[in-house]
């Protein structure tokens, strides 16, 4: 949840970000990352300070992969992507270039890369079973289903018209089943032609 005071850190970062000032601006975007979805934009800003104020592809690549986590199909996703395919190729040619970056370093960076893949896999497979668990209460939750969750038993009134193998056809999907209500209201039921409206039937 965003709170007044990450929103007024991250607005002065804006501010000295605007002014030239890319280090306390980078102090006050990080002030203002709370690991929640909101974050994606700091993430986005902080990422674009470092490749391109700074010159830092390996920080920026670290602030963009966290923008992807965050916000893997947002309308800056590919924009974002981009960057990173750069800022990969850059830190690779300076590799190659015999440059002061460790290899340690960029053996962090192919770590995290997998390790945010995993989380974005994890999350859309919770999000698909928590899509599937809803699914699931909101057919436990229909009318014809009260009685078996409350464990009282279901009763039906019949209405004009109603028969026997219309009535099972509504609570069971299938007409051939009259004979279970039959049964079950025998005393008052001993054939279908007894069936009346305004009778209230037990339907098990």
């Amino acid at each position: 949840m965003v709170t007044p005071r990450q929103v007024q850190l991250a607005k002065d970062g804006d501010a000295k970000a605007a002014a030239g000032e890319y280090a306390q601006a980078i102090n006050l975007y990080e002030s203002a990352l709370d690991g929640t979805a909101a974050s994606a934009d700091v993430h986005y800003k902080l990422g674009l300070i470092y490749d391109d104020k700074l010159n830092d592809p390996l920080n920026a690549l670290h602030h963009f992969k966290r923008f992807l986590t965050l916000e893997p199909t947002g309308k800056r996703a590919q924009e974002v992507k981009g960057f990173m395919k750069r800022d990969e190729l850059t830190l690779l040619t300076t590799l190659s270039g015999d440059s002061m970056v460790p290899r340690s370093e960029l053996v962090r960076l192919n770590n995290e890369n997998l390790q945010l893949r995993k989380q974005l896999g994890d999350r859309w497979a919770a999000q698909k079973l928590a899509a599937a668990e809803e699914k699931t209460r909101a057919a436990k939750g229909k009318p014809n289903d009260a009685g078996k969750k409350s464990g009282k038993p279901r009763t039906y009134t019949v209405q004009r018209g109603d028969t026997l193998a219309s009535i099972a056809r509504k609570f069971y999907k299938s007409s051939a089943r009259w004979h279970r209500i039959q049964e079950a209201n025998s005393e008052t039921i001993s054939k279908p032609g007894d069936l009346k409206p305004g009778q209230t039937l037990v339907i098990p």
